[in-house]
Formats: structure tokens, C-alpha cells, sequence
């Protein structure tokens, strides 16, 4: 049981993470810092140099040569395609609005699942799914945002392919977290992409100016790479090993609520009647999703 309950709070500190990553992302990106590209070769390339270097911590293990395949196709659907569609969807919307959009995960590891795993779909699920999409749908169609270099409808679908992405990702995943620890496998998932993402970036690293960073660009750097990143694949892995792939996934409940806070309070967002239908629409089909079904049982 204390297993447990370490994994589901690792599983909540992931999703503080991920909450916060928004607005600090989103703050580097508008300013002209760093481009979205260039930031992902940075935060790639700077927790594969983490893992590497702390990965004396975890035990001496060697991954298996067949293990490699799964590796790659981890590292472009978790790594490389999940942060290019994120950063570059989050540059042109809002961190609200991408926060809600991915809370349809589970959904999409729902539908997944149906057809990877030939799971049973019920009508329940299926009527979630149609509340969830509808909720993306309105967020992206009628969704707007205050600061003109916007564009809500791409930024909307970039970060829904993301979601997409992201919830291979996990099913991918899943099989390597019975068989190694963490470090084992993650120091090469990021290695891996990092040679993804560079041809990607390169250009844009190249163009970084850092004088004329501030502190807190500084600490937003560091908080994508150290926190929200470095972290939140460190202890996912950690919860998938005790929690089911679909119990992990609620907890991405919890993102909209944190990201709408903090980028309320720094002022890079705020709340509208069309944010509030849409995601309501998606939580209710997240919930049809993830709802138990009820046991009945025969009295003889």
C-alpha cells in the first residue's frame, strides 16, 4: 500500500509540474527568447545530460537489444513529436486553452486502448467521448485570445496532435516500466530524441542571444528543463509502474485548474464563458471515461 500511495503522489506532482510548465513556456516563447524549436532542443538536450549524469543513482542495468525498436518509437511519440506539436501549439495559444485541450488524454488512450488493446468500449465511454471531443471542438472554433500573435485554431489542433502523441506515449511506455528503472530507459529515450529534435532547432539555438535574458527567463528555462520536464519523466514512470495507465491519466485533471490559476495570477490569461462551457464539456467526458462500470451481481 505505501507503494501506492508514493506512486499517486507522483503522479500529483507531475501534474503541479506540468500545470505550471504553461505560463513559464509560454512567457520564454512570446518574449522572443528562445523559439519554439530552439527551446525544445535546449529542454531535450538538457535532461538527457540530466539523466546521464544522475543516472549512477538507479541500479546497473542494460537494456535489452529488442527493447531498442521500442525505444525509438518512444522517443518520437513521447519525445521529439510530443514537444515540437506542444511548444510551437502553446507559442500560439493560450496556456488555459492548452491545458484543457490535453485533458482529453484519457479519452484518447480510451479509443487507444479499443483498438491496441481490443478493450471493451461501452456506451457510457462512448458517450464521454463525444461530450470530450465536442468540448475541444468549441474551445478551438469560438476560443479567443488577447494577444494578436495568437492563433487559437492551429494552436488548438497542435496541441490536441500533441495530446495524441502523448497518449502513445504512455502505452508504449508502459511494458518498459515493468521491466527497467527509470533511469535505465529514460537517459536513452531523451538521447535519442535529442538527435530527433536538432535538426529541428538547430537554427534557432544558434540564434539565441542571452543577454538579453532576465532572471526570471532564466528560472523559466531552468523550471521546463529541471521541473517540468526532468521531473515529470522521472517520477511518470515511477506511478506507471504501481497505478494503471487510466488511473495515471486522471490525474491530468488537474492541469487546467493549476494552469488557469498561475496564469491568472502572472496575467498570460483569463477566464471566459467559452473556456468555462468548453471545458466543463471535456471534464464530464473525462469522467464518462473513466467512470467504473457498476457490478451486478445474481442472488441465488
Amino acid at each position: 500500500m505505501k507503494a501506492r500511495y508514493w506512486a499517486l503522489l507522483a503522479a500529483l506532482t507531475v501534474q503541479i509540474l506540468y500545470g505550471l510548465n504553461y505560463t513559464f513556456a509560454k512567457d520564454v516563447m512570446v518574449g522572443g527568447f528562445v523559439k519554439p524549436f530552439g527551446f525544445i532542443v535546449l529542454r531535450v538536450g538538457g535532461t538527457a545530460i540530466l539523466f546521464w549524469l544522475f543516472s549512477f543513482l538507479g541500479p546497473k542495468e542494460k537494456i535489452d537489444q529488442k527493447d531498442f525498436l521500442t525505444l525509438v518509437y518512444a522517443a518520437f511519440f513521447g519525445v521529439a513529436t510530443n514537444m515540437l506539436l506542444f511548444f510551437k501549439g502553446l507559442e500560439l495559444t493560450t496556456p488555459i486553452h492548452a491545458s484543457v485541450i490535453m485533458i482529453t488524454s484519457p479519452i484518447i488512450v480510451l479509443l487507444l486502448s479499443s483498438y491496441y488493446l481490443k478493450e471493451k468500449v461501452t456506451k457510457l465511454k462512448v458517450l464521454g467521448v463525444v461530450f470530450g471531443f465536442t468540448g475541444a471542438a468549441v474551445l478551438t472554433i469560438y476560443g479567443g485570445s488577447k494577444s494578436p500573435g495568437d492563433n487559437v485554431f492551429l494552436g488548438n489542433i497542435m496541441i490536441l496532435l500533441n495530446a495524441v502523441s502523448y497518449s502513445i506515449y504512455i502505452i508504449i511506455i508502459k511494458k518498459l516500466t515493468y521491466k527497467y528503472h527509470p533511469f535505465t530507459f529514460i537517459r536513452w529515450l531523451f538521447l535519442i530524441g535529442f538527435f530527433m529534435v536538432l535538426p529541428f532547432g538547430f537554427n534557432d539555438v544558434a540564434a539565441i542571444n542571452i543577454t538579453n535574458f532576465t532572471p526570471y527567463i532564466w528560472f523559466s528555462i531552468a523550471f521546463v528543463i529541471v521541473g517540468a520536464t526532468f521531473g515529470t519523466y522521472l517520477l511518470n514512470p515511477l506511478a506507471l509502474r504501481h497505478l494503471k495507465a487510466s488511473t495515471v491519466t486522471v490525474f491530468i485533471y488537474l492541469q487546467p485548474l493549476i494552469a488557469g490559476i498561475y496564469a491568472i495570477i502572472a496575467g498570460s490569461d483569463a477566464i471566459t464563458s467559452v473556456k468555462l462551457i468548453a471545458s466543463s464539456l471535456i471534464f464530464f467526458g473525462v469522467y464518462l471515461v473513466t467512470k467504473k462500470p457498476k457490478v451486478t451481481t445474481l442472488n441465488s
